[in-house]
């Protein structure tokens, strides 16, 4: 028989498949299922820290949903899901479909997965969309007191790529004549990596003709 749960995009829903999953690993017991696929589809983000339990299970049955159906956007529109809160139907309602139409851990048709690929939404490639991003404060060096800092600036924003954007800067005296670049810049943390920034770009040619060192100051995620 089916498990079915209290409309799952309010907090009182997922309370409910909480208190569920406190003594199981899946919905219907110690195996991943059908119910489980189902119920996953009708939550719309993974629970938050107050729903340990839920937030567990949440992540098993997306990595075993994204593995099953690599590069396909898995989710809110399997059997069960709704589109949008104010537009979902309770979970309950979902579970009311034929069983025999989405079978992600039994034997398949070519037509099932025919079927269930093209219901694909954006639920587990949404969560790799919403990657964090991270500010970066780092300072800039030169190799010594006749080094053009407004060149070395220049050159360094020369580098752009997708993810990246450089804030605001100023030069700080370091000693001797000599001048550092203090700058910022902002991340989107799974497409840039601030050590291949400065190993591949900001200390390579043509920018090494300005730029003798950098070191990172201050990284916190935004």
């Amino acid at each position: 028989m089916a498990v079915t749960f209290s409309d799952l995009h309010t907090a009182e829903g997922v309370k409910a498949l909480e208190s569920h999953l406190a003594d199981k690993t899946y919905v219907s017991g110690d195996a991943i299922s059908k119910d489980d696929i189902k119920v996953f589809a009708a939550v719309p983000s993974k629970p938050g820290a107050e729903f340990p339990n839920a937030a567990r299970w949440y992540e098993t049955v997306s990595a075993a949903v994204a593995a099953r159906f690599p590069g396909k956007n898995v989710g809110v529109n399997l059997p069960g899901a709704g589109s949008a809160p104010a537009a979902a139907a309770p979970a309950a309602e979902a579970t009311k479909e034929d069983d025999d139409d989405l079978d992600l851990f039994g034997d398949e048709t070519e037509e099932d997965k025919k079927a269930a690929e093209e219901r694909a939404s954006a639920k587990v490639s949404s969560k790799k969309k919403e990657s964090g991003k991270s500010s970066v404060l780092m300072d800039v060096k030169p190799w010594d007191d006749e080094t053009d800092m407004k060149k070395l600036e220049e050159a360094v924003r020369s580098v752009q790529m997708e993810g990246l954007t450089w804030g605001a800067s100023k030069l700080v005296p370091v000693g001797y004549g000599i001048k550092k670049l203090t700058i910022m810049l902002t991340i989107v943390d799974d497409l840039v990596s601030v050590d291949s920034l400065i190993e591949e770009h900001l200390t390579e040619e043509p920018i090494n003709e300005y730029v003798q060192s950098c070191d990172i100051v201050a990284f916190n995620k935004i």
